[in-house]
């Protein structure tokens, strides 16, 4: 018999992070998506799904693209950050879908989010694309 251990406990750093990722999201950039998101639903245009994200990000209109790390399966969003990278958009993971649909007004999950006009979230947005692609390098 081995032993349970950690039962209960949830830990995102210890698993494997999805094919998808292809890089790690400091805390402090994570709470700044979320503020950013937030700010852009009220005072911009924001729009939430991975079908409607990839048809945004396709022809352009997206500004700045959000995907949670805790999809499954991974093959929902495993075509996005090459997608961004090919179209020039910044994007970014969050950990939670759960709380990426809480952030854009949801009641529920969803594995990705689009902001098309940032609105208020403006200067915060175009602070968190020059370190996101910091984090990239």
């Amino acid at each position: 018999m081995t032993p349970r251990g950690r039962a209960g406990r949830k830990e995102v750093s210890t698993m494997a992070k999805p094919m998808y990722v292809r890089f790690e999201m400091p805390k402090e950039l994570v709470d700044k998506m979320y503020q950013s998101i937030e700010l852009a639903k009220e005072s911009g245009k924001v729009r939430k799904g991975t079908n409607e994200v990839t048809k945004l990000v396709e022809r352009g209109e997206a500004a700045f693209v959000v995907m949670a790390e805790d999809v499954q399966p991974e093959e929902i969003l495993a075509h996005m950050p090459l997608l961004c990278e090919e179209k020039g958009v910044p994007y970014g993971y969050v950990p939670s879908k759960q709380e990426l649909g809480v952030a854009v007004g949801l009641g529920k999950a969803t594995a990705s989010v689009a902001i098309m006009e940032a609105g208020k979230a403006k200067p915060l947005l175009d602070d968190l694309a020059a370190k996101v692609r910091a984090l990239k390098k």
